[in-house]
C-alpha cells in the first residue's frame, strides 16, 4: 500500500474513532454520567490533537487530507449513532396505549416482571383507552417491548429517555 494511501486511511479511521466518542460522551453527559463524560474527552482530546497536527501539516501540498478529515467526520457522526442506540445506558419512559379491557391484565404480567407500572385511563376516538407508563433500566427495553407485543397486538408504544430526579421503584442506584 502507498504511503500516502495509508496515511489517509489513518487519518479516517482516527476522525471515525473520535467524533464516534464525541457522540458518546455527549450521551453521557446528557445521563449525568460525569466521569466516564470526562475520560472518554480525555482520550477523544488526545485522538483529535494528533489528526489536527497531521492534517494541517502540508494540507497546502495535499489537500486531500482536509477531504479524507470530513469525510472520517461523516462517518463517526453515523457510527456514534449507531453505538448509541446500543448502549443500554440510563433510563426510559415506556407509555403503551391499549383498550381498557386489557391494560390492568398487561400492568399485572409487566409487575411480575419487575417493571414499575402506573396505568392512567384515557378515551380514544371510539373507546376508552388505558395508558400505562413504564419506567426502567434502557437495557430492559427490548425484552419488556417484546413481553407487551407478544401480549397485546395493537397496543401503541412510544418509548422517550429519561432522567432520574427522585424515587422511582427498582430505579435507584445502589
Amino acid at each position: 500500500m502507498d504511503l500516502d494511501y495509508l496515511g489517509y486511511l489513518i487519518i479516517l479511521l482516527a476522525k471515525v474513532v473520535e467524533v464516534s466518542l464525541a457522540t458518546i460522551r455527549t450521551v453521557f453527559i446528557s445521563k449525568g454520567e460525569k466521569i466516564y463524560a470526562s475520560l472518554i474527552g480525555f482520550v477523544e482530546v488526545l485522538i483529535w490533537l494528533k489528526v489536527v497536527s497531521v492534517v494541517i501539516i502540508g494540507i497546502s501540498e495535499d489537500p486531500y487530507k482536509m477531504v479524507v478529515y470530513a469525510i472520517g467526520f461523516a462517518i463517526g457522526n453515523y457510527f456514534g449513532l449507531i453505538l448509541e442506540t446500543k448502549l443500554p445506558i440510563g433510563l426510559i419512559t415506556i407509555q403503551v396505549i391499549v383498550e381498557e379491557t386489557v391494560g390492568p391484565e398487561l400492568a399485572e404480567h409487566l409487575r411480575k416482571q419487575k417493571v414499575a407500572v402506573t396505568i392512567l385511563k384515557g378515551e380514544g376516538r371510539d373507546t376508552s383507552k388505558n395508558i400505562l407508563i413504564l419506567h426502567l433500566k434502557r437495557k430492559m427495553k427490548d425484552k419488556v417491548i417484546h413481553d407487551i407485543r407478544e401480549k397485546v397486538e395493537k397496543a401503541l408504544i412510544t418509548v422517550s429517555d429519561v432522567r432520574l430526579v427522585h424515587g422511582g421503584y427498582g430505579l435507584l442506584r445502589k
